[in-house]
């Protein structure tokens, strides 16, 4: 299955490994002192990595083993999936950090494997909310990736360690997120034909065109004539942005904006998490 609609298909599966390697090199270097400093509200360092950890079984149990069971309930998807994030990490604080990065480093390699088998150009189980509907799979793999990729850096926040940013594992997270700009602008009207360009500036950045077409807001190519709206953020306000790591209103301080006014702004509102 092919779908223009979300760009150049990507193929992060090579990257797993990697990440998970920096993962748990950073974790064996901690003391007690850091898995008890916040990572996220609410959640210490300890916390977010029992988080990974069920991110792991989960997948595992549903992909490999064909295993589900119901979220708990809730007014909606993102209230019912936080409740079930911390029903097990509340679980969780049974185990030793120690046992937490064991079971990580066990389960990864089964978990790749995982990977391997997906058919990349069929249609996701789940749509990626945050990019639309009828996703493909190699977007549902990409976004896996971003989550693991944004634990670690905010395990590194945390922590205070430099960011695990060069080109090669961050350039496929931002080129991730920007899969939600055509959803990010779909409640700006404008004639077909018109496009907005976003534009991450650093080692792993990029540009992204969104294009409206008759049927909506696609990726495309650049277009022949200047872009209607224009967004130039760097990589690291551009991520944290698409988390919400910072606030819309911090982003739009340190973006330049050119162009339509309403399509800019409305770009600096992307969010490429459940939320």
């Amino acid at each position: 299955m092919t779908d223009d609609r979300f760009g150049p298909r990507l193929d992060v599966r090579p990257l797993f490994p990697a990440e998970r390697t920096a993962l748990v090199a950073l974790l064996g270097t901690l003391g007690p002192e850091d898995w008890a400093r916040e990572a996220v509200p609410g959640w210490t360092v300890k916390d977010l990595t029992a988080h990974v950890l069920h991110d792991y079984l989960r997948r595992l149990s549903g992909a490999r083993d064909g295993h589900g069971a119901p979220l708990p309930p809730g007014p909606t998807l993102a209230a019912r999936i936080n409740a079930a994030n911390e029903e097990f990490v509340a679980v969780a604080r049974q185990l030793s950090a120690p046992v937490l990065v064991d079971l990580i480093a066990h389960l990864g390699p089964q978990l790749d494997r995982v990977w391997d088998d997906v058919d990349l150009d069929g249609r996701s189980g789940v749509d990626v909310s945050w990019a639309g509907e009828g996703t493909p799979a190699w977007l549902d793999v990409a976004r896996e990736y971003t989550e693991f990729w944004v634990h670690q850096q905010q395990v590194r926040d945390a922590v205070a360690q430099p960011g695990f940013d060069t080109p090669d594992v961050m350039g496929p997270v931002i080129a991730t997120f920007a899969r939600a700009l055509p959803r990010t602008v779909a409640s700006v009207e404008r004639p077909v034909g018109t496009s907005v360009e976003l534009r991450v500036t650093g080692p792993a950045g990029g540009a992204w065109t969104a294009v409206r077409r008759p049927d909506g807001w696609a990726l495309g190519e650049a277009a022949a004539c200047a872009a209607a709206a224009e967004v130039v953020l760097d990589q690291d306000t551009f991520w944290r942005l698409a988390t919400r790591r910072i606030a819309v209103d911090d982003a739009r301080e340190r973006a330049v904006l050119r162009g339509d006014a309403e399509l800019g702004r409305a770009v600096t509102t992307l969010l490429a998490i459940v939320r």
